[in-house]
């Protein structure tokens, strides 16, 4: 589509959200449709890390920004299972939700992701189940298709292709405000200085846009309630430990309430035979994971996080999780990787006890040292009682030699006051995907962007 100033819908942030109620809207309209992004399109994303080993604090980071968002570069997991993923079903209700997973889902299988899913049968549930209880944990059964990192990318690029020829993308510019009169959306002031003009527009800003759209509510005097800020560390096991309940569940996922604070810890993002890798979030390093369609490692890694509700009159979650990375980057220059067995023992891991370990980290570039000087001590109480707690199921989790990198935390600590369409205080003004906190990965994002994109169309006619 041609450029112009005026649009029927302008969309902020290329994710999964915004794509897909770009595909929503343009499937079954004519309406015309301009989608704005930070970062870079698909093809163009390259971190320097690659070549050079070496970041160069780009701005946007092309790890978490540009066409797919953040998820673009994940392992690529859809999450099938309502109870999962997000809080849609507050808005919609459950039914509701599980009918639009559905209808999200056969896109993706359209537009290149596998057939073929990972789901327990009863028989298997049942015994995880009964298995967990000796540890004090509840097992949530999900269902799981895996795309893979790489197939991720390849999925992304077909979705691009098709709305190239039905909307104006616009990358490498930044939505800095938007604009409302008389109580009512009607565009957004670019980075640039102009100004595009529209009838709807909908904020799907991601995971790293979130704190500008806090900024932005608060601008606007939009109420909002603060989600949680979760904050842990990323688990590194040999994959034969797990292999058990990777090989039916994929992504086992468990919760956990800790002995001694009663908080809430959960398992994050199982990446059988998979990879540690890095993160950049505004600036700061965190620890994520991947696994591959294609390529497998020895290793299996998962993230282990602790929830924290913050109350009043501290309002600024996302600054404290911010400051425990910014720590753990000072003291080792990125990502830090240590040693149960040594974190246990309060020292410090050296170069020469991990290239002697049994387990190898595949994430070469972390440094040795020693999570206790970066996490709080409620923290690290809540991790090591869940590994001993996930030991009754997974023997040979809570060893001297399980490797801990840290650390990584999910920034989804705003959530705006938002209608069952996901509509605003203002009036045709949209938010949806993880930056408005509203979901928790690809499925539920993508569902977001599908529930504005049909009422922007039901209000079209």
């Amino acid at each position: 589509m041609k450029s112009r100033r005026k649009y029927d819908v302008l969309i902020v942030g290329a994710g999964p959200a915004g794509i897909f109620a770009a595909l929503e809207i343009t499937t079954h309209s004519n309406l015309s449709v301009a989608l704005v992004e930070k970062g870079k399109s698909i093809e163009k994303r390259k971190c320097p890390l690659e070549s050079s080993k070496k970041c160069l604090h780009c701005i946007p980071c092309d790890i978490v920004s540009g066409w797919g968002g953040a998820g673009a570069y994940s392992d690529g997991k859809l999450n099938l299972t309502p109870d999962i993923g997000g809080f849609l079903h507050e808005y919609i209700g459950r039914e509701k939700l599980i009918e639009l997973i559905d209808y999200v889902d056969k896109i993706y299988v359209r537009f290149g992701a596998p057939k073929e899913v990972y789901e327990p049968d009863k028989d298997t549930i049942d015994n995880i189940r009964a298995r967990a209880t000796m540890g004090r944990l509840l097992f949530i059964p999900s269902i799981i298709r895996h795309i893979g990192t790489e197939r991720c990318v390849e999925v992304l690029k077909r979705l691009k292709e098709t709305l190239a020829e039905r909307i104006h993308l616009i990358f490498s510019k930044e939505a800095e405000r938007i604009i409302t009169e008389n109580g009512k959306a009607t565009g957004v002031l670019l980075s640039s200085g102009e100004i595009l003009k529209g009838k709807y527009i909908v904020l799907a800003p991601g995971r790293s846009g979130s704190q500008w759209l806090s900024e932005e509510a608060r601008r606007l005097n939009l109420h909002t309630q603060l989600n949680p800020v979760d904050i842990g560390v990323r688990v590194e096991i040999p994959a034969s430990i797990s292999e058990e309940l990777t090989k039916v569940c994929y992504e086992p996922k468990f919760v956990y309430y800790s002995q001694t604070f009663d908080d809430l810890v959960r398992t994050f993002c199982v990446n059988p035979h998979g990879v540690v890798v890095r993160e950049n979030i505004n600036g700061i390093w965190t620890v994520n994971g991947h696994s591959f369609a294609n390529r497998k490692t020895d290793n299996t890694n998962f993230a282990i996080l602790s929830s924290t509700y913050f109350t009043e009159p501290f309002k600024e979650p996302i600054l404290y999780g911010q400051s425990i990375a910014k720590l753990a980057n000072f003291l080792g220059q990125g990502v830090l990787v240590q040693r149960l067995g040594d974190l246990k023992r309060g020292r410090r891991s050296t170069k020469e006890r991990i290239l002697r370990n049994t387990i190898q980290p595949t994430l070469k570039d972390s440094t040795p040292g020693d999570l206790s000087f970066v996490l709080p001590y409620r923290y690290l109480v809540n991790i090591t009682e869940m590994l001993e707690a996930l030991d009754y199921l997974m023997p040979g989790i809570n060893d001297p030699h399980t490797l801990l990198y840290g650390v990584e935390i999910k920034l989804y600590s705003m959530r705006l006051k938002l209608t069952a369409c996901l509509e605003t205080e203002i009036e045709n003004l949209f938010a949806a995907g993880d930056g408005a906190g509203v979901s928790r990965g690809l499925i539920q994002a993508s569902v977001s962007g599908i529930l504005v994109g049909r009422e922007i169309l039901r209000r079209h006619g």
